[in-house]
């Protein structure tokens, strides 16, 4: 990667080990950047994509924003530097002591999913004094075509309000003194893989947006989301070159400030997950390439049926069919099933690909099993940037 050994860094900082590639972090992001450089834009990376510090940091020095969903992720943003007036919180249940902190440090906007929510967000402004920015997330009732678990804008999905309960909720907070209206938020799906979903929704946007103008409720953002899906297995998404020729029809003409908020297509093919082969188990009729890297590292496979390329880091070992397991007690811990893999012998390393998106931002400590490291390759040399963790660690919160 990038002209640095994956086997020299295994060996070096030992495994599971997640290693990323500054050079195409930045290239990705920047492709957005140049992509959508004529369009007035705000361009919000997708902390639960992959929350590392370090990578944090990479987007704030390019001017990047942030779309956080926790309290957690909001002080990841502002910890890396990320500007408080380019940062948008959604999720559907923010808890009170999340909606002060994100009111008193003054960010773009909330974007609230519930009557409810508008009620407490407008209680608690009103206690700090000051206006809450906010803007509604609305359920276009769209089809992402992607995976049922990660699809957001449909009407069984629990993301969003309806269009006709939102207007009411927009003429309701107009009238509301500690509330700022900034914006409107469409989000249908991660991992798409054509730009139909996407443009839908912005069009969905743009004509709730006008009927609220029509009604003197002025719109600075129209917040479109991300989802923008990357090559997993064959696919071939559009580039962000791609979607902003497409948007750029749709927004002509328009003032409001677009806002973005890909994750996966920035970070995602930028990394890797490597683990070493423990043992190759042959039974009749199946094979078992066991790994160090279990579903508590990598959970997609096991989860959504995710498909990663696995590869071999170095020279040897046979080509067989087999799945590739992990060392978590439960029959769901895999990487890939039936799959034809090469470079299988013991103590060798396999590079699990596309993996820096939903990767470390989902491991868990499940079978009481640490976390890996994760380094980062800048400049010809990979730079440690998370340390792996140890078994202090997890009783480190315990009293």
């Amino acid at each position: 990667m990038d002209e640095v050994s994956l086997e020299s860094l295994a060996r070096e900082f030992s495994t599971p080990l997640y290693v990323y590639s500054a050079r195409q972090i930045k290239n990705n992001f920047l492709e957005y950047m140049r992509a959508f450089e004529d369009m007035n834009v705000l361009i919000c990376y997708a902390l639960k994509a992959n929350y590392n510090g370090h990578i944090l940091k990479m987007i704030s020095s390019m001017g990047g924003g942030a779309d956080v969903v926790s309290g957690g992720e909001l002080y990841m943003a502002l910890r890396a530097g990320i500007n408080p007036e380019k940062i948008v919180f959604a999720g559907v249940g923010k808890t009170r002591d999340e909606i002060k902190e994100a009111v008193n440090r003054g960010i773009c906007f909330l974007n609230i999913e519930s009557a409810q929510e508008l009620e407490v967000i407008e209680e608690i402004a009103s206690n700090s004094e000051k206006a809450a920015r906010i803007s509604f997330r609305i359920n276009p009732d769209i089809d992402p075509q992607t995976h049922p678990s990660i699809s957001t804008g449909l009407k069984e999905n629990k993301f969003g309000i309806f269009p006709d309960e939102a207007m009411e909720l927009y003429r309701r907070a107009a009238k509301m003194k500690n509330v700022e209206i900034k914006g409107v938020h469409v989000h249908v799906g991660s991992q798409i893989t054509s730009s139909g979903p996407i443009l839908e929704a912005a069009r969905e946007a743009c004509v709730f947006t006008d009927k609220l103008k029509s009604e003197g409720i002025e719109i600075s953002y129209v917040d479109i989301g991300g989802g923008l899906g990357i090559n997993y297995e064959g696919a071939n998404p559009p580039s962000p070159a791609q979607l902003a020729e497409e948007i750029g029809r749709v927004f002509k003409g328009r003032k409001e400030t677009l806002v973005l908020e890909p994750g996966r297509s920035i970070v995602g093919e930028a990394g890797v997950l490597l683990t070493e082969i423990n043992y190759v188990k042959k039974v009749p009729g199946k094979n078992f390439v066991i790994v160090d890297a279990g579903f508590n590292d990598l959970v997609r496979p096991s989860m959504y049926g995710s498909y990663h390329r696995i590869i071999p880091v170095e020279k040897g070992g046979e080509k067989i069919v087999a799945d590739v397991v992990g060392p978590v007690c439960e029959s769901s811990d895999f990487l890939a099933e039936s799959r034809e893999v090469e470079g299988i012998k013991k103590g060798n390393i396999l590079a699990v690909m596309e993996a820096g998106a939903y990767g470390f931002s989902m491991a868990s400590n499940y079978n009481s099993r640490t976390r890996p490291a994760e380094v980062v390759i800048d400049d010809g040399r990979g730079t440690l940037i998370r340390r792996r963790e140890t078994p202090e660690d997890l009783v480190d919160t315990e009293v």
